[in-house]
């Protein structure tokens, strides 16, 4: 394990390797151990996740939870995040003492939830928790997923059906990959007789997409939908962009909110601990 007190109450860190990691952060003082991984993680790693639960309720002064989040997806994590947090805060209420966030390297999803938590539930502004994380231990969490939870939280999550298609009566399969399921995901499309187009038809919330197209195995964009500028590695991708309806007040607070530099209302901060308090539990 490698970690770093960010608060003197809250860690982020790397994942549980075995039962005896438990021993090494109750010396610590730990009394929440906040497992975001998922199991194709702890599968990959050879991490008995089993062993490691079993073995922390052989004591009464820790607890163990899980709360799944797809790692290198931003989309999940803002959709996961709310629940996420609700479950982290009530159990930080219900055990006290000092806090563990772990995902697989301590890099991403848990510098994420450890920032979000100290946003929405602390009361720090997000730019000041940002830069006392990064102080503290050097990490990517995704700033634009926690803005735009932040938004779903307080104006509602809307979702509209877009409509995803593909030409072409001579392949057997379309599949598309990335929109809201993740790069590692796929999803396939129907064939239409009548329209002679494959189709796949989805209600997405708020936000940017970007995706492709496997066409007999075949990675690629449609030429007659939206394409993005290269990214970093040169590549290109189909998107889709969501929006709100025009003028309506939940956009531009959600403007407001996904912005640069802002600031939660008092009344804003009293809503989102309220959502936390009310969301239900979830395994």
């Amino acid at each position: 394990m490698t970690y770093n007190f960010i608060r003197p109450d809250l860690i982020v860190g790397s994942c549980l390797q075995t039962p005896e990691d438990v021993d090494k952060l109750r010396q610590i003082g730990v009394k929440t151990i906040f497992c975001l991984q998922q199991d194709p993680d702890l599968e990959y790693f050879g991490v008995d996740i089993i062993a490691i639960q079993e073995y922390a309720k052989t004591y009464d002064d820790i607890q163990h939870i899980r709360a799944e989040i797809r790692d290198f997806d931003a989309f999940d994590l803002r959709m996961r995040l709310p629940a996420v947090i609700s479950k982290l805060y009530k159990a930080i209420n219900r055990n006290g003492g000092v806090t563990y966030v772990h995902c697989t390297a301590g890099l991403g999803r848990a510098p994420a939830v450890a920032l979000a938590y100290m946003f929405w539930v602390l009361g720090y502004k997000l730019n000041e928790a940002h830069q006392l994380l990064l102080s503290k231990r050097p990490c990517f969490p995704k700033l634009d997923a926690i803005k735009s939870a932040t938004a779903d939280i307080l104006t509602g999550l809307r979702k509209e059906l877009v409509t995803f298609s593909w030409k072409g009566k001579n392949c057997t399969s379309v599949e598309i990959s990335g929109i809201d399921i993740g790069w590692g995901q796929r999803m396939p499309l129907t064939f239409d007789k009548e329209q002679g187009l494959w189709i796949l038809k989805r209600e997405l919330p708020e936000g940017r997409y970007e995706y492709k197209y496997i066409v007999d195995g075949e990675w690629t964009c449609n030429k007659y939908e939206l394409v993005s500028s290269p990214n970093k590695d040169g590549h290109v991708n189909n998107y889709v962009q969501v929006d709100d309806a025009p003028s309506s007040v939940s956009e531009a607070l959600r403007n407001r909110l996904t912005s640069d530099d802002f600031d939660l209302t008092k009344d804003e901060l009293h809503k989102i601990r309220a959502f936390l308090e009310a969301c239900p539990d979830y395994e």
